[in-house]
């Protein structure tokens, strides 16, 4: 199991107590250090179930100065969104849990960490 986090965010801090509380074994990835790229946000997307835009912080001065508020959210336009993900880690939503299972949840409840545990129990 993987854990995105920004130290600085409140439910990345209550996601990884919990893990911890539970003995889970995790590995953390500070995404605004070690940002991932295209590649890696697609196939956790994948994971997710989810499109770009479902993962994105629009409201964070950059995806204002970008303007996302404005872009499509199609097929055609995912590129473009993946592409401003990898160029700006901070617009991506916190923390994702990537489960030992092959799925991942955006794990801002605990009832999202718990049920990132369970898959990855299995």
């Amino acid at each position: 199991m993987e854990i995105w986090i920004n130290p600085a965010c409140s439910k990345c801090r209550s996601a990884i107590s919990l893990l911890d509380a539970e003995g889970a074994d995790y590995t953390v990835r500070r995404y605004l250090e070690d940002v991932p790229s295209g590649e890696e946000i697609r196939a956790v997307l994948d994971r997710l179930g989810l499109e770009p835009w479902d993962i994105t912080r629009t409201q964070e001065a950059v995806a204002k100065e970008l303007g996302l508020g404005d872009w499509p959210r199609e097929a055609g336009a995912r590129e473009r969104w993946i592409t401003a993900l990898s160029e700006h880690p901070k617009l991506i939503q916190r923390p994702i849990i990537t489960a030992d299972d092959g799925s991942a949840v955006v794990g801002r409840t605990d009832e999202a960490v718990q049920e990132a545990l369970s898959r990855s129990a299995r």
